[in-house]
């Protein structure tokens, strides 16, 4: 179980995770060197895993990792290596120098470390039996000691033993050299105790439930099973010399039902997959309150970071471990004028996904949408002005510690006024002597990254946006 410790932060349960190995089945050559070099170039593993390929044709099937998950392994595409289950685990790993340490379960790692293993060699060395991997093996290891956010890399070299285990070097790999003509297609909810939290601002309370667990926050709070809430309150600009009675705050929840899609199409032409597809989605639901008056530069809008939130859910893409890596920025963010006065509050509800999919015939296009829809609990509008309120998310999702996916979900409260208003949803018209309006709306931007290309396909040129998908809508209003 992984855990993070930073000074000052509310630390959630981390995702139990497991390690795993797998053999790529690309061993280098024999050649006719002493006993010695043979066991430090292509030392062979020599556990008695078991195969156990799919051989049906159907997809792989894609589900959360289990707390506590057999190991297993395969071999790339066209090796005649199936997956199949194993007992090494990567116990320590140098991102610098890429090198890593591969050991027997419980040697050398800790307690909480899962058991990952090789793939026999097909022609065993019996003087390198005491080493654990191989040249050409590929690692696809969940959260392990010096990689927090998994690792996807290729054994290049043999180095030796270690008091750990057999040390290697390696090489960045990508997915396809191990799912190869298989297909995998689901969609996996993230577990809400998986999450560690950084609070940014004093007063925000963090509730979450699951089944047979909750942690509830603020007194009164109500989450559903499978979400994470965060409660915040924050004071905001005023402009100059308003009185004490203009003074403005925001407040208000954000409860995500986050979920991780995947998707890899088996291979494709040439040495591309035929198809991939990573992003984001969830459920979403908030809700909150700006009173007083708002002053801060509608040029540039003030941005108000709550809460940052990661996690790295293991998805068990059949044999495969898939570590996806996702992060959550929770901020609040205003702009005004300083001269209308408001006390408002809206309730939204809603969807939202976004992500990036690959096609051999058109590469990689994004995909994004949000369907949400508010409701105005409470509103009152006094003077003329303009004030505008967002309470979003920042999210990034990739693969192995590469960010493959960005996008900012942004629902919004925007008011506007012209003339003398003093009104309310109760009385719309009353003591008015203008118009008044109040819209909410959802912003969700984004962009593809180079770092897709893990999944084996062509590295992206350039960043590509996801294309702002902007919606707006009336709530209330009232004029003479």
């Amino acid at each position: 179980m992984r855990r993070r410790t930073r000074p000052g932060h509310a630390l959630l349960p981390a995702f139990a995770v497991t390690a795993l190995l797998l053999s790529a089945g690309c061993s280098a050559p024999q050649h006719q060197t002493s006993a010695g070099d043979r066991a430090q170039e292509t030392a062979r593993v020599s556990d008695d895993a078991t195969a156990a390929a799919r051989t049906d044709g159907q997809p792989l099937a894609v589900a959360a990792a289990p707390a506590a998950t057999t190991t297993a392994a395969a071999g790339s595409a066209g090796s005649g290596r199936p997956a199949h289950r194993t007992t090494l685990t990567v116990s320590r790993y140098d991102s610098k120098t890429r090198r890593a340490v591969i050991s027997k379960a419980g040697k050398g790692t800790s307690p909480a470390s899962s058991s990952p293993t090789v793939s026999p060699s097909p022609t065993p060395n019996p003087s390198a039996s005491s080493h654990q991997a191989a040249v050409g093996d590929v690692i696809a290891s969940a959260p392990a000691p010096g990689a927090p956010d998994g690792l996807l890399a290729k054994v290049t070299k043999v180095i030796g033993e270690t008091g750990a285990g057999t040390e290697v070097q390696t090489e960045p790999a990508t997915l396809d050299a191990l799912l190869g003509d298989d297909t995998a297609k689901g969609t996996v909810p993230v577990d809400p105790a998986a999450f560690d939290v950084d609070k940014l601002l004093p007063d925000v309370k963090v509730s979450w439930s699951k089944s047979g667990d909750v942690q509830v926050g603020p007194e009164g709070a109500t989450v559903p099973l499978g979400s994470l809430r965060l409660d915040v309150s924050a004071e905001v600009p005023t402009a100059e010399a308003a009185p004490a009675s203009a003074s403005a705050s925001v407040s208000g929840f954000v409860q995500v039902a986050p979920q991780v899609d995947f998707a890899y199409g088996g291979a494709g032409t040439g040495t591309a997959p035929g198809s991939a597809y990573l992003g984001v989605s969830g459920d979403w639901d908030s809700g909150w309150a700006v009173k007083g008056r708002v002053a801060a530069a509608t040029a540039t809008p003030l941005r108000i970071p709550f809460a940052k939130l990661h996690a790295d859910p293991v998805l068990q893409v059949g044999p495969v471990p898939v570590v996806v890596n996702l992060d959550l920025t929770c901020y609040l963010q205003v702009s005004g004028d300083g001269k209308i006065t408001v006390d408002v509050e809206q309730s939204l509800k809603g969807d939202f996904k976004a992500g990036g999919t690959f096609g051999t015939a058109q590469g990689w296009t994004p995909v994004s949408s949000s369907d949400m829809t508010s409701t105005p609990v409470r509103t009152s509008v006094t003077t003329s002005g303009n004030v505008r309120t967002a309470l979003g998310a920042e999210a990034s999702v990739g693969l192995y510690g590469s960010v493959g996916v960005t996008a900012d979900l942004a629902p919004y409260l925007r008011g506007e006024a012209t003339g003398t208003v003093t009104a309310t949803s109760a009385t719309p018209g009353a003591d008015a002597q203008g118009a008044w309006n109040l819209y909410g709306g959802v912003d969700l931007s984004g962009a593809l990254r180079l770092q897709l290309s893990i999944f084996g396909t062509p590295v992206l040129e350039r960043t590509v946006p996801l294309g702002a998908l902007h919606r707006e809508w009336k709530l209330a209003g009232g004029s003479l």
